[in-house]
């Protein structure tokens, strides 16, 4: 099991406190309290696949408070949000190519109708080859949009 990407954590949170980052700090501390508490829950340590499935979480909680807060016109509150979401970023893998992205999305499409499975039921099994495949490096909820329009 490896344990790299908790290592990176850690080390990034000794550094924020070094020089003093206050807001970084806080963002690092946060998701290594995320990654200690699912590990008291599952009562294991966890694999670089779970940790970037953590900081993926983040993510989308923060992509989504930024829009709320957009919404309602609390634009330093979403400032704050974008910073935080620049962080949890920095350990996530690199983003996915949008001709990686097609082409992983129709080699699941492919896969899925040669099973013989359509409609709905393919929808979530598209999607569950495609979490697999693009894990941390692309953003889902555009890939099921993507995904739909493909579909229908």
């Amino acid at each position: 099991m490896s344990n790299l990407l908790k290592q990176q954590i850690s080390d990034a949170v000794k550094t924020a406190m070094r020089a003093r980052d206050t807001a970084r700090l806080g963002t690092l501390r946060f998701l290594l309290a995320a990654i200690k508490q699912k590990e008291v829950d599952s009562r294991q340590e966890l694999t670089d696949a779970d940790v970037t499935a953590i900081i993926e979480k983040q993510v989308k909680q923060r992509r989504e408070s930024i829009a709320a807060f957009e919404q309602a016109g609390r634009t330093e509150t979403a400032e704050q949000e974008k910073a935080e979401l620049a962080v949890l970023q920095a350990f996530l893998p690199q983003a996915a190519s949008p001709e990686e992205v097609d082409a992983a999305i129709g080699a699941a499409i492919e896969q899925v109708h040669a099973q013989g499975i359509t409609g709905g039921p393919a929808m979530g099994k598209i999607m569950a080859l495609l979490k697999v495949s693009l894990a941390g490096r692309a953003d889902m909820s555009a890939i099921s949009g993507k995904v739909k329009s493909r579909l229908g």
